[in-house]
C-alpha cells in the first residue's frame, strides 16, 4: 500500500507523450539586437512604496530580536549596521522628505503610542495608495537658492554643503549621519569570573539559602550551618551551627546589613549580630519548616510548611505579633514592596497574596499561576509593580499592577522559573530557572526580550542574589557552587580578580 502523499508523487518514465517530438521542428529565428545603453525611466515608480516594501515587518524584527545564539555581539552589529543602512538610503532617495520607518498606527492607539522624540506620528490610512513624492527627485536648483552654511576662503563665499560642487557621492546629510557618534554595544560575559564550592546545598525548590547584604556579605546555609563570604576580602567564616536533628532552610539580611535573620527546620528563626558573630534572640511560632524570611525595617516575616505567615517586630519581646492565614500550602516565597509596607507571598497551593501589615486579609489574589510560585520580585523603578514567575507546570512570568489589581504582561520561558531578581541599576529581570534549562536569563522590562542567557550549572538553579552596588549576580544550584556574574557592569570591582575563573576552598 503506498500513502496519498506516494500516490501524488509523479514517477519517472522513459515514454514520451504524445506531443513530445524527437526533433524540434524548424524555426526562423529572428534576430534582436539590444544596446547597452540604459536610461532609466522614473516617472511612474513610487520610490516610497517600494522602500516600505523594502522594510521588515514588525514580526520579523521581533523574532531576529529573540533569537539567541553565541554570537550575540555580532548579531547586535549587524542589526545595528542594517539600521544605518536603512537611514542612508532613506536620506539618499528622499532627500529632506524622509519617508518614517515605523509601522502605520490606527486611529484608535493610544496618545503615549503615537509620541516619539516629542513629535506626533499621524496615522497612515491602510486603504489608500501609497503617494508618490511630492517634488521631483532630480530637479536641480540653483545653489545660491540653498539656506546652506558658507566659508570665506581668499574672499570668495564657498558654500560647505553644496552637494553640486561636493566630491562625495554621498549627501552631505547622510555624511553627518555616518560620522556620528554610535551607541555602544552591550558585551555581557558568559563565564562566570568567580565559581564558589558549596558542598551541602540543599536542591530544595522550597528553600532560600543565599542572600546578599549591603556591606558585600555573602550569607550562605549549608546543610546545619550558615557561612559568611567576604566579597572585599574573600575570606570564608563560619556564623553558626544549629542543632544536630536541624537544618537551615533560610536565610535573610536586614536592610542595614549588619544582622541576618536565619530559618530552621524545626520552625525556629534567630537573629545573628554578623558582625560580632553572637546570637541575639531565638524567635518561635512554626510547626514547620520555616522556608522564607523578608525583612522590612524592624519587621521580620517567616513563611513556614505549616501554611501561614507570622510577622515579627524584634524590638517587641513576643516572638511575633500577627499570624496571616490564607494560602493552603506552604509559603515558598516572600518580599516587602520597597515604597510601602505591602508584602507579597506566593506558596505550593499555585497562589500569589499581596498584604498590608496593618491587616490579617490578603488586600489582592493573584490565582492565575498553574504551579508553585517562589519567584517573587518588586520592581526599584516603578511603583506598585510586581513580577512572579511559576513552577515546572507554568513556565511563565506575570508582572500585577498592585495599584490597579490587575495583570499587565507575561511572557512564556519554557522552562521552571526558581528565582527573580530586579535590577537596581537598568530596568531588567533576571530570571533563575530549572527544569529543564537550568539556566540565568536576562530580560528587558517591559518588551520582554531576553538580552542573553547565561549557563553553566548541571542543576537546576534554585538561588539568586545580586550585589549591594547593582553590577554582579550569584546564583546557586543543586550541583553544589555558587557562581557569579559580572551583568550589569561596565567594569569589574576593586575587590574582583581579573581571572575569568576563580576556585576557592570549599565553605566549611
Amino acid at each position: 500500500m503506498s500513502s496519498e502523499e506516494d500516490r501524488a508523487r509523479p514517477t519517472s518514465t522513459s515514454t514520451q507523450l504524445p506531443y513530445q517530438r524527437n526533433t524540434s521542428p524548424e524555426r526562423k529565428r529572428i534576430r534582436i539586437s539590444y544596446s547597452d545603453r540604459y536610461i532609466p525611466n522614473r516617472e511612474s515608480v513610487n520610490l516610497q512604496a517600494g522602500f516600505s516594501l523594502k522594510t521588515e515587518s514588525p514580526a520579523t524584527v521581533e523574532r531576529i530580536a529573540n533569537r539567541l545564539t553565541e554570537n550575540e555581539l555580532d548579531i547586535q552589529r549587524i542589526e545595528e549596521a542594517n539600521r544605518t543602512f536603512s537611514e542612508v538610503l532613506r536620506s539618499e532617495l528622499f532627500g529632506d522628505e524622509v519617508p518614517s520607518s515605523e509601522p502605520s498606527r490606527t486611529p484608535s492607539s493610544s496618545n503615549s503610542d503615537m509620541i516619539s522624540g516629542g513629535s506626533v506620528t499621524p496615522p497612515r490610512s491602510h486603504t489608500s495608495a501609497p503617494s508618490t513624492p511630492s517634488r521631483n527627485l532630480f530637479t536641480f536648483m540653483s545653489p545660491s537658492a540653498r539656506k546652506t552654511p558658507t566659508r570665506q576662503i581668499g574672499g570668495a563665499t564657498l558654500d560647505v554643503e553644496n552637494e553640486v560642487f561636493s566630491l562625495s557621492p554621498v549627501r552631505f546629510h547622510s555624511q553627518k549621519m555616518l560620522l556620528s557618534p554610535r551607541k555602544q554595544l552591550r558585551s555581557i560575559s558568559k563565564v562566570p569570573f568567580r565559581v564558589l564550592d558549596a558542598p551541602e546545598l540543599a536542591d530544595d525548590f522550597y528553600l532560600n539559602l543565599v542572600d546578599w547584604s549591603s556591606t558585600n556579605i555573602l550569607g550562605v546555609g549549608l546543610a546545619r550551618a550558615v557561612y559568611l563570604w567576604n566579597a572585599f576580602t574573600g575570606t570564608v567564616n563560619k556564623l553558626c551551627q544549629l542543632g544536630e536533628h536541624d537544618l537551615v532552610t533560610s536565610v535573610a539580611w536586614l536592610q542595614e546589613g549588619k544582622y541576618i535573620a536565619v530559618g530552621s527546620h524545626r520552625g525556629i528563626v534567630q537573629i545573628w549580630d554578623a558582625e560580632a558573630q553572637r546570637k541575639l534572640r531565638t524567635m518561635d511560632g512554626h510547626a514547620s519548616r520555616a522556608g522564607s524570611l523578608a525583612w522590612h525595617g524592624h519587621i521580620l516575616s517567616s513563611g513556614s510548611r505549616d501554611k501561614t505567615i507570622l510577622l515579627r517586630d524584634v524590638r517587641a519581646p513576643g516572638s511575633y505579633f500577627r499570624r496571616l492565614t490564607g494560602h493552603k500550602q506552604e509559603i515558598c516565597g516572600l518580599k516587602w514592596s520597597y515604597e510601602d509596607d505591602k508584602l507579597a507571598s506566593g506558596g505550593n497551593d499555585n497562589k500569589l497574596f499581596v498584604w498590608n501589615s496593618s491587616g490579617e486579609s490578603p488586600l489582592l489574589k493573584f490565582t492565575e499561576h498553574v504551579a508553585a510560585v517562589k519567584a517573587i520580585a518588586w520592581s526599584p523603578h516603578q511603583r506598585g509593580i510586581l513580577a512572579s514567575g511559576g513552577g515546572t507546570a507554568d513556565q511563565r512570568i506575570k508582572f500585577w499592577n498592585t495599584m490597579t489589581g490587575r495583570q499587565i504582561n507575561e511572557i512564556d520561558t519554557g522552562s521552571q522559573i526558581c528565582n527573580l531578581v530586579w535590577s537596581k541599576n537598568s530596568n531588567e529581570v533576571v530570571s533563575a530557572h530549572g527544569y529543564s534549562q537550568n539556566q540565568i536569563a536576562i530580560w528587558k522590562y517591559p518588551s520582554m526580550r531576553q538580552v542573553t542567557a547565561l549557563t553553566g550549572h548541571t542543576c537546576r538553579v534554585l538561588y539568586l542574589a545580586i550585589s549591594p552596588d547593582g553590577q554582579t549576580i550569584v546564583s546557586g544550584a543543586g550541583d553544589e557552587t555558587l557562581r557569579f556574574w559580572n551583568v550589569f557592569g561596565k567594569g569589574r570591582p576593586e575587590y574582583r580578580e581579573i581571572t575569568l575563573l576563580d576556585v576557592v576552598p570549599q565553605l566549611r
